[in-house]
């Protein structure tokens, strides 16, 4: 439980306001990695099950209603009030959805701007290779947390 509660701190410390969306992403999908709940966010939607389902079936989509709702509520309490009043009737899938639609034209150039900057760097004859390949992985790092 204190290992969840530590993990949870992330995204009361970073809460989500719009142009930290990528990093406030990354630490929802670290949250709910470790309360075993990423799945929601990643796999396939369940659906209902049929009248006649075994009770197997109707035991997973439960658990799997559960977890989305727990996501959902964890993405909810981790946004500034104006995002959740927007968001507030709807599952984590659709508010992630309609997040990565409002925010993601930010992304896009930032990681326009990095690839810029990462095919400008040379290394200039007679300096250090280190400071050269650190600047090289900063860059691929960035893009990497874009997607």
């Amino acid at each position: 439980m204190a290992n969840s509660l530590s993990f949870r701190s992330i995204l009361d410390a970073n809460k989500l306001t719009g142009p930290n969306f990528i990093y406030w992403f990354c630490n929802i999908k670290i949250v709910l990695k470790q309360e075993k709940e990423a799945y929601v966010l990643d796999g396939p939607v369940l659906e209902v099950p049929s009248d006649d389902a075994i009770n197997e079936e109707n035991e997973a989509y439960r658990v799997y209603m559960d977890d989305l709702d727990q996501a959902t509520y964890m993405i909810l309490a981790s946004m500034a009030p104006d995002l959740q009043n927007q968001h507030e009737a709807m599952n984590a899938l659709d508010i992630t959805l309609n997040l990565k639609e409002m925010f993601n034209k930010k992304s896009h150039t930032e990681r326009f701007d990095i690839l810029r900057e990462f095919f400008r760097c040379k290394m200039s004859e007679g300096n250090p290779i280190r400071p050269y390949v650190l600047k090289m992985i900063e860059y691929i790092t960035r893009l990497e947390q874009l997607g």
